[in-house]
């Protein structure tokens, strides 16, 4: 553009870009009064301008949830000279810190000549080629330059980044001589516009592994390693990167419906997205992130039909307890793997256990001998952590149903060893996975009898067939909370304690299963 006697750079700004350049409409560079000066100047200020555009089209794409890969936008020869230049003194000051010796080699004086030749323009493109070639395809695959060999463009950064070479070598033999004072002299380098420079990438692996510590601290996190380790191995293989930076919510919303194609709406949702969510919010708390992408993504779960109650029928309780009271294991014959006296305890135990307590049935597998306690006249198991695992890590005290005491499970305590009752404890294998085991081997065991219908599960089928019993008798939803280790449901149900002569109260009242 020419006007009033002087030339310009212009480009037009896209509408949609202007918030992004303080509102302006066009950008310009001044080229001067000399139409052949400005011919010579026009291409790096056209690179110049478009380096801004294209700073500014990432931004706004980021603005609207759009990925966008970090560095992928031109810059000028200079701004590309001055990063060859800090570039190659980072490593001569890594080659310092590493190498004994390193500053008493001499710079090659025919090196020099070359990269002099070079920016005067003597050299030929195959000559230019070899000594920074490999520079320039670095900086191509980068996507700052799309220069191709024998063009003028290509011919015009060959020759900055022999200045950048040059203006290096410069400043290493500066800091032979112990003077690190030295700043670049060639106006290339001295006047070049320091592009925008994005943040360093956060790993989102990284991220996972210090959300896990900082729950280990607390006692917690293994049960969330265990789970949700394949969601960011498979969250990273989606994304093809491991730059939490990197992540919007466009990338979150396309993993979440690829996810759909292979897994359950709720297990994307409580499992997968559930869990992102959790360690990018973590990450905002702890100053690692400036923003959760994964904050608004969500994925709605159809709402199960239920066509019957959730918990166990009083028939289909009593039948699961006169199943497994009176089982005994087949005699081994070797031709069947025989049975742990204590997987033999479990299927005897378990079930009543679950059914008098309303716990979950892992809790109950996970009992230790220690565990089972009296008190003031009332015998209880604390179902605790420190056994494996409570979900609302508080421990909680239980009293015994009298059917259990009078079928013998105190005296079956008594007569067990130290430790955990219903399985033998492993070297270097985790109380709670044994637990869980455990837990399973009953489950699969009675649906494989048919004793459990569909639509009930086998943990939470005690824990609504114990809150509607309760409930049968008149006790109090509060205590009948406190057994199961439910929280109240307002403020005020927290006032005061549940003690243990109350629960004993409600677990008193709770009638017998007809065994015969």
């Amino acid at each position: 553009m020419y006007r009033e006697g002087r030339y310009f750079a212009r480009k037009v700004v896209p509408p949609a870009l202007r918030p992004f350049l303080n509102g302006k409409t066009e950008l310009r560079v001044p080229l001067g009064p000399d139409r052949r000066n400005a011919l010579r100047k026009h291409p790096m200020a056209v690179a110049e301008i478009t380096a801004k555009i294209e700073l500014a089209r990432q931004q706004e794409a980021q603005a609207r949830g759009v990925a966008v890969e970090p560095g992928q936008y031109p810059l000028s020869d200079a701004q590309i000279a001055l990063r060859s230049y800090q570039d190659r003194l980072r490593q001569d000051e890594t080659a310092r810190n590493s190498l004994p010796g390193y500053s008493t080699i001499s710079i090659d004086d025919g090196f020099v000549a070359e990269i002099r030749s070079g920016i005067a323009g003597s050299l030929t493109d195959p000559e230019l080629n070899n000594l920074v070639g490999h520079r320039i395809a670095e900086f191509r695959r980068r996507g700052n330059t799309t220069a191709e060999i024998g063009s003028e463009e290509w011919r015009r950064l060959a020759r900055s980044l022999c200045v950048a070479e040059l203006e290096s070598l410069a400043r290493m033999y500066e800091r032979d001589e112990g003077n690190y004072t030295g700043t670049p002299e060639h106006p290339l380098l001295a006047t070049a516009e320091v592009e925008e420079q994005q943040p360093e990438p956060v790993s989102l692996q990284g991220l996972f592994g210090d959300y896990i510590a900082s729950r280990k601290v607390l006692g917690k996190g293994a049960e969330a390693e265990k789970r949700w380790t394949p969601v960011f191995e498979h969250l990273r293989k989606y994304l093809r990167h491991d730059d939490a930076r990197r992540i919007v919510k466009k990338d979150l919303i396309g993993w979440r419906d690829a996810l759909l194609q292979e897994k359950s709406a709720k297990t994307v949702a409580s499992v997968y997205l559930a869990s992102v969510r959790t360690v990018l919010g973590w990450a905002v708390n702890e100053d690692r992130l400036p923003s959760n992408p994964a904050k608004d993504v969500r994925q709605d779960v159809p709402k199960a039909t239920r066509n019957r109650e959730q918990g166990f029928t009083n028939a289909e309780a009593t039948a699961i307890i006169r199943h497994t009271v009176s089982y005994e294991p087949q005699p081994f014959n070797g031709n069947a793997p025989r049975e742990f006296p204590k997987t033999t305890a479990a299927k005897n135990w378990v079930p009543l256990l679950c059914a008098h307590t309303g716990a979950r049935v892992t809790e109950i597998t996970q009992l230790r001998k220690q565990d089972v306690q009296h008190e003031d006249g009332v015998s209880f198991i604390r179902i605790s952590p420190d056994a494996g695992t409570v979900k609302t890590d508080q421990y909680r005290d239980v009293p015994l149903h009298k059917q259990l005491v009078d079928m013998g499970f105190l005296d079956f305590v008594a007569a067990s060893g130290t430790g955990p009752l219903f399985f033998t404890p492993k070297d270097g294998k985790p109380h709670l996975e044994s637990a869980r085991i455990i837990s399973n081997r009953i489950g699969a065991w009675l649906k494989s009898r048919d004793l459990v219908p569909n639509g009930v599960s086998p943990n939470h089928g005690w824990r609504h067939r114990f809150k509607t019993v309760a409930r049968e008798v008149g006790a109090s939803d509060r205590v009948t909370d406190a057994i199961c280790g439910h929280a109240g449901r307002t403020a005020g149900e927290n006032y005061g304690d549940v003690t243990l002569k109350a629960k004993a109260r409600v677990v008193d009242a709770l009638p017998d299963y007809d065994l015969n």
